[in-house]
This record gives structure tokens, C-alpha cells and sequence, in this order.
């Protein structure tokens, strides 16, 4: 892949979370999502890739989002994978709350980990844990792990967990150690990815959370040293039947970060589409002006760029506000 290609990624973010950010706070996920993903292809069509969906939101028949097997770019290479979230925290953006995003991955094509939209469990860390955990210690373990590595006590120590009732126990059992817990209630894209940026003071992300969000979030760590592990977490049979189509297997395996982000090359590209610990979300500057704040990464170079951008929406009103270049609310 290109060098250029980083960029040009991050102008797909920055496009799809100005589109999002125009339904903020104004309690209406599905249009939120439907503007990011729309957005989103829309930039694709600019970006000289033979690229390939395979993680996205749903089948064919799901359209508009992005669907699985979707063809994406202009051009007849670089073959790649590419890995779409539009808008990573509908519910997030729907009531104006932190961390919303929007983000992609792309990985040369057959490089990332085809998984199927269903859960997985997870554990993340940074670069300075990478290597000493495993997904299948207690928890207790894992926290004296990430301490040490980390330089600090358990009592100073950050989880990152989903607020949902199956994490009850992993929160409990974090209490008990006498690390601190920050319950999120959407976006394990970003909690995995703030393990590995120590700014975000969150020390390990655990629990049980969306395949999809998994394998992008993987690619991201990848870039940045840190470490993920998951499992697949079918919840009935038509999940383990739609694992095996996908070519899985062996849905009991543990999935390493090479084995969902396979070779030595991956980019990752997000925006803030609202507030949060990793990104400035989208700032509406007035006469027809707006500011984003993104970070693109390769896992060839290492190199990690945040990118502050004035955009005048004019010049790109079809992609952010729709077809009719304009946004309305009735």
C-alpha cells in the first residue's frame, strides 16, 4: 500500500464524522448513522484502492450502510480489506455524550479477520503489558500484570468496561482487586485503543463487545505496540453457522492480533465526531467553517499523526449534508 493512502483516509473520516456531527445531541441514531455511512462511501469513491468490505454493518440486503463485500475506491489496486465503523457510538452521538467516532482500517487484501457482526470477548493493553497477559487469567492476575508493567499500583490502575448486566461479575471482581473501573455505555473501538495511548490514563479494557469493533480496534493496536485478545462469542446456532461460512472453524480459538490483522502492514484512521479522551470532536466555527481533529496510523513505519483541519462546508456540502446540500431537521 501507498504511503498516501494515510491520508487519504483520514479524509474519509474527517467526512463521515462532519456528516454525523450535523445530528449531535438531537436524540436520532439511525440518521446519524445513515449520514456518517453515506458520507463515508461517498469519499470512498475518491480514493485510488480496489478495496473490499469486510467488516461493516450487515449483509447486501442492509443497504445503505456499508455492507459486507461492498466494493470500495476507484482503482484496480492496491488490493485491500477494509474494516468501517461511520459512526462508532450511535447512542453516544444521539445524546450528545463523549467519545464518538468515526473510523476505518484497511490491511492488503486477505489480511483481516472476516468476522461475522456478533460478539467477542476481548481483553487490551498497551505496548508496556504487550505480550505478559492472557485472555483466560483471572482478572486479578491480569491487573497485577498490567500494574507492574505499567510502573503503578493496582489502587491506580483504570478498566475500561462496557455497562452491560454480563460484565457484572468483571466489574465486581475489578472493585474487589482494588483497581478503578470507568463503565462506558457505547464505543469499545476507542476503549480498546486507549490502552496503548497513555495520555487516556486507561490501563486495560476487558469484556464481551462487538466482533466487528474487535477487529478494527485490533488493527489500531497493532499500529501502536499494544496487544488484543478475543474470542468469538456466537449466542445461538445461526451465529455459529454464519462463523463457519466465514471459514471459523473453531469458534473456541483465541484470536491474537495476528491472526485478525495478518502481515507487517495496516492503517487506521479516526475523527472525533464528539469530545473525548483520544480526539477533539467536530467544532462548528461559524460562517460556514468547521474543525476536525483526526489520528492516522501505519503498523509499517509506526508512524502515529494527529491532524487538525479547517473545512468550508460549502465545498463539500453534498457529502456532508446529502444530496441536497443542505441540512434540514423536520
Amino acid at each position: 500500500m501507498d504511503r498516501e493512502l494515510t491520508l487519504e483516509l483520514v479524509r474519509v473520516t474527517e467526512v463521515a464524522a462532519l456528516a454525523a456531527s450535523q445530528w449531535m445531541g438531537r436524540g436520532r441514531k439511525n440518521e446519524a448513522d445513515g449520514a456518517a455511512t453515506n458520507a463515508m462511501r461517498a469519499m470512498f469513491d475518491t480514493v485510488a484502492i480496489n478495496g473490499t468490505v469486510v467488516i461493516g454493518e450487515g449483509e447486501m440486503d442492509e443497504a445503505p450502510m456499508l455492507y459486507i463485500g461492498e466494493r470500495l475506491g476507484n482503482a484496480l489496486s492496491p488490493e485491500v480489506d477494509v474494516a468501517v465503523d461511520p459512526l462508532e457510538g450511535t447512542n453516544i452521538l444521539a445524546k450528545g455524550l463523549p467519545n464518538a467516532l468515526s473510523v476505518v482500517a484497511i490491511a492488503d487484501r486477505g489480511n483481516l479477520l472476516h468476522a461475522p457482526d456478533m460478539y467477542m470477548q476481548k481483553i487490551a493493553v498497551g505496548p508496556r503489558a504487550a505480550g505478559k497477559i492472557h485472555i483466560d487469567d483471572p482478572i486479578e492476575k491480569t491487573l497485577e500484570i498490567v500494574a507492574r508493567a505499567n510502573d503503578k499500583r493496582i489502587s491506580d490502575c483504570t478498566v475500561m468496561i462496557l455497562d452491560r448486566p454480563r460484565h457484572q461479575g468483571i466489574i465486581e471482581a475489578v472493585r474487589n482487586a482494588g483497581a478503578r473501573v470507568r463503565l462506558i455505555g457505547d464505543g469499545d473501538v476507542g476503549s480498546a485503543i486507549y490502552t496503548a495511548i497513555p495520555e487516556t490514563g486507561i490501563d486495560l479494557c476487558v469484556g464481551i463487545g462487538g466482533a466487528p469493533e474487535g477487529v478494527i480496534a485490533a488493527a489500531a493496536l497493532k499500529c501502536l505496540g499494544g496487544e488484543m485478545q478475543a474470542r468469538l462469542w456466537p449466542e445461538d446456532d445461526k451465529e455459529r453457522a454464519r462463523c463457519a461460512q466465514m471459514g471459523i472453524q473453531d469458534i473456541s480459538k483465541i484470536l491474537y492480533l495476528d491472526d485478525m490483522v495478518k502481515g507487517n502492514d495496516a492503517i487506521f484512521a479516526a475523527t472525533g465526531v464528539t469530545d473525548g479522551e483520544l480526539l477533539k470532536g467536530v467544532r462548528m466555527l461559524g460562517r460556514d467553517m468547521a474543525e476536525t481533529h483526526s489520528l492516522v496510523m501505519r503498523n509499517k513505519n509506526k508512524t502515529i499523526r494527529y491532524i487538525k483541519a479547517i473545512h468550508r462546508l460549502s465545498y463539500k456540502a453534498s457529502m456532508v449534508f446529502g444530496s441536497g446540500g443542505q441540512m434540514s431537521f423536520e
